[in-house]
């Protein structure tokens, strides 16, 4: 895919720092003027096809590597959180917006963190009525602060996936059964041995560390039983280095440090069953079928789609994919994205996705193509899956995973195959939230838009009570 114009002047900035050298030096490294170079580093000027490929070889800079990602992350969540009327007086244009996440991405940060504390202090002040005595909320919930850290580290932990990967190779994953070399190694490596649950226990696993003894509930799959040994095993052998992540992540309190480091054992299981190396060889030469991918390493359709959506190693990248999982009523209960689509922060999903369809739909993949706002188009699959497995009277949550591309990839992905991707007429219309979605006649609104006036006329009734200036 064409790299389009790249204003990249703190990331040469950085490379220029890295190596030591003042700008006179490294425009001559990279055989351009001081002037020139002055000129990227301030996003005056984009970076030639010529300075990039200069880059590439002397520094070795993978080229693809400094596209937007992270930049589009922090584009998307800053536009939305300046679409808030609070800031109806400033409507700053796309490339204002393009320069602050560029040149002062810890500004953009910064404001992200203050409207999140205003939003939830409004939130707070609304229902004071039933809590006039009881202690303030903070600002930012742990679980947001987590789920945002996740989300501008790009869903990938380079150390953690690396070990992961290397202690697959060791046990040999995905060539043979999991359980067998997983429950083998935790005994053998760190003297626990794996019992399944009582029936009437309801917990999915549990750890005595004194009895050295795992007990993984009787009813449950084959790759959530895999799963959690793979989580004991991050416990026992990636404690330091979680350590070493949560303590760069610098969390304001501890609740926020254990949902990450939850977190962080989650991500090592997922590499561990999916290593990234094979699994990425896997992704490509099944073409992305998440079903194919599951049965051939004998994990679930969550874990394959969770998984896809980080492959985001340096230098060894996947297809730029959107992840989410979403529950009945609309909530995004796990959003990732590498692609240009980034999911709204507050609010529910486009009622237009197709996400939605899957729960009417149980068993089958549906597929969509789509346009959004932007003019960006995308492949979109979704499926529905069921959590839990304990009989007829247990509580069995029910949720559509959401992955897709951007159209430009599509042809990577077998469910692109005998659709007309060429008829931009074929693609339907879908936003990101409907609070902050651009698009003035869709019928399927649940709320209007933030900063933008309302005319109503009571002597005529659209599909729409109103419109929307």
């Amino acid at each position: 895919m064409a790299i389009g114009k790249l204003f990249i002047g703190r990331k040469v900035r950085d490379i220029r720092q890295a190596n030591g050298a003042t700008q006179a030096q490294f425009a001559d490294m990279v055989g351009i003027s001081t002037s020139y170079l002055n000129q990227i580093e301030n996003n005056q000027r984009p970076v030639s096809a010529s300075v990039l490929l200069s880059l590439a070889e002397k520094f070795g800079i993978d080229i693809t590597e400094l596209s937007s990602g992270q930049n589009d992350r922090l584009l998307s969540a800053l536009t939305e959180a300046l679409s808030d009327p609070l800031f109806e007086t400033y409507s700053p244009s796309l490339q204002e917006l393009k320069l602050v996440t560029q040149n002062a991405p810890g500004f953009a940060h910064a404001l992200i963190a203050a409207h999140q504390a205003y939003r939830r202090g409004n939130e707070q002040l609304a229902s004071l009525d039933d809590r006039l005595g009881a202690a303030p909320s903070q600002e930012v919930t742990p679980y947001d602060e987590v789920r945002d850290f996740f989300h501008f580290v790009d869903n990938y932990i380079h150390d953690l996936d690396l070990a992961a990967e290397q202690l697959a190779d060791d046990l040999t994953l995905g060539e043979g059964e999991n359980y067998a070399a997983l429950s083998g190694h935790l005994e053998a490596k760190h003297g626990v041995r794996v019992v399944r649950g009582e029936a009437g226990d309801e917990a999915i696993r549990r750890f005595d560390p004194v009895g050295r003894i795992l007990t993984v509930s009787r009813y449950a799959s084959a790759p959530t039983r895999d799963f959690q040994i793979a989580i004991q095993i991050a416990q026992l052998a990636a404690a330091t280095k979680i350590d070493q992540v949560l303590k760069q992540a610098n969390f304001r309190s501890e609740e926020a440090v254990e949902i990450c480091r939850m977190g962080l054992y989650n991500y090592f299981a997922g590499a561990l069953i999916l290593p990234y190396r094979s699994f990425l060889t896997a992704a490509r030469d099944l073409r992305h079928d998440i079903e194919l991918l599951a049965a051939r390493f004998e994990a679930s359709l969550e874990q394959v789609c969770h998984r896809l959506s980080t492959l985001q190693r340096p230098g060894l990248k996947g297809v730029p994919i959107f992840f989410a999982r979403i529950d009945r009523a609309g909530n995004i209960t796990k959003r990732h994205s590498a692609a240009r689509l980034q999911f709204a922060r507050f609010g529910a999903a486009c009622p237009l996705w197709n996400a939605h369809q899957a729960f009417e739909t149980p068993g089958r993949i549906i597929r969509q193509t789509a346009e959004t706002p932007d003019g960006v188009r995308y492949l979109c699959i979704a499926t529905q899956v069921s959590k839990g497995s304990a009989g007829f009277r247990a509580a069995n949550p029910r949720y559509a995973l959401a992955l897709g591309c951007e159209i430009s990839y599509a042809g990577a992905f077998v469910y692109a195959d005998d659709l007309d991707l060429s008829n931009r007429g074929a693609f339907d219309p879908i936003g990101i939230s409907c609070r902050i979605c651009e698009r003035v006649k869709c019928t399927s609104r649940a709320v209007p838009p933030l900063k933008r006036k309302l005319v109503v006329d009571h002597r005529v009734r659209n599909p729409m009570p109103y419109e929307i200036e």
